[in-house]
């Protein structure tokens, strides 16, 4: 006898086209389907090819501007690194309006590039942190815009999911948010509500894809963190850190350390490393922190725009890849760092700047873009940024 295809007996089926249907309808993209369940480390071995990208804040079209220089995705914005391993350092959050887009593109390029035996890795910035707490001085209007749609969408979907019996039953994606907030005003209340809906513990947005970033990261020779790396946070464990700050996204754990992802010395805040002005870069604690990471010759760090594009401190033991390229920032062009182990050029700058600063020295290697510009990584820049 013929067994009637309902939504009873198909419920996996029913629950996977809905979140496809949301997915799409939110990131305008289809999601391919994921790989095995990701294995959560902090170190990985060289890759033949390394490639680190600065704060993104929300601007879609820059975010692939970068990756398009990198030769990280083609004309149809699929990924076409290969083997490459391309390292963001957080910050995907805040002062844009396309902070989803670019979650779920990252998220895409991920299930692709695995594919191909390439990989991406995305990073915890202080942005990231801050919206989980709930903390949102930098969103804009169309950010909160973006995550209403979504909200919305989200909603749809849930209703969907409740006509099916076969189903449990989803939880009110609004349970405990107030219906109001001191000083907002009221035609923003719904746009808060739905960004602390997604991004609070345990909220499908920051367990989907915030719960997946690392805070710090061993790739080959080089430590990536948003902010910079202290002693006390190597003593205290850099698989325990990410584990601990990804558990308290999930919310597996109740609450992560300050010292960890809040205040001026957590891994997200600090600056030590980072500030344009030479005399602030502490070279000595730089020095010793590396010495401390088995085989670490570098940190890449992002947190601190850099107007006069990426840049190299201590010898080149710190490197600084925030170029402010959103719009939301100083709408800088974009940069990328390449690092390859296997060819003479070990690091090397590729920019859509056609006139870099000239106190840079061109090495001559052919970029392989039109728009970009490959060059040794420069000294320290003798500029005052605003922090």
């Amino acid at each position: 006898m013929e067994t009637e295809t309902t939504c009873n007996n198909l419920p996996n089926f029913v629950s996977s086209f809905v979140d496809t249907f949301v997915d799409f309808c939110v990131g305008g993209i289809f999601l391919p389907e994921p790989p095995s369940p990701p294995v959560f480390q902090t170190s990985f071995p060289s890759p033949e090819r390394l490639i680190a990208i600065g704060d993104l804040h929300g601007d879609l079209l820059k975010s692939k501007q970068a990756l398009r220089l990198a030769g990280l995705i083609d004309s149809n914005d699929r990924w076409s690194g290969g083997s490459s391993t391309l390292v963001q350092v957080g910050d995907v959050l805040d002062r844009g309006g396309q902070e989803l887009k670019i979650l779920y593109f990252l998220e895409k390029l991920k299930r692709q590039a695995v594919k191909s035996g390439g990989n991406v890795i995305t990073m915890n910035g202080n942005h990231e942190i801050m919206n989980v707490d709930g903390d949102f001085r930098y969103v804009t209007l169309s950010g909160l815009e973006e995550f209403t749609n979504w909200a919305d969408w989200f909603c749809i979907g849930n209703n969907m999911k409740s006509l099916c019996d076969g189903l449990e039953k989803p939880r009110d994606l609004y349970e405990g948010i107030p219906l109001s907030f001191p000083r907002v005003k009221q035609e923003y209340v719904k746009g808060f509500r739905s960004r602390i809906a997604a991004l609070r513990p345990q909220g499908p947005v920051a367990t989907r894809f915030l719960s997946k970033n690392l805070t710090v990261v061993v790739v080959g020779e080089s430590v990536f963190v948003h902010g910079g790396i202290l002693p006390d946070h190597v003593v205290y464990g850099l698989d325990r850190i990410n584990e601990e700050v990804r558990d308290w996204i999930s919310g597996l754990k109740e609450k992560v350390a300050s010292s960890l992802v809040r205040g001026r010395n957590s891994l997200v805040w600090l600056r030590k490393f980072s500030n344009e002005v030479a005399k602030d870069c502490d070279c000595s604690m730089l020095e010793h922190v590396l010495s401390t990471i088995p085989g670490a010759r570098r940190m890449i760090m992002g947190h601190t725009i850099q107007e006069a594009g990426i840049n190299g401190a201590c010898d080149n033991r710190a490197i600084r890849i925030d170029v402010g390229m959103s719009r939301g920032c100083i709408n800088g062009l974009p940069e990328v760092l390449e690092i390859n182990e296997n060819s003479g050029v070990r690091m090397r700058i590729l920019t859509a700047n056609p006139n870099p600063n000239p106190m840079y020295h061109n090495n001559n290697h052919d970029s392989g873009g039109k728009e970009s510009i490959g060059f040794f990584i420069p000294q320290q820049v003798e500029v005052e940024v605003e922090a």
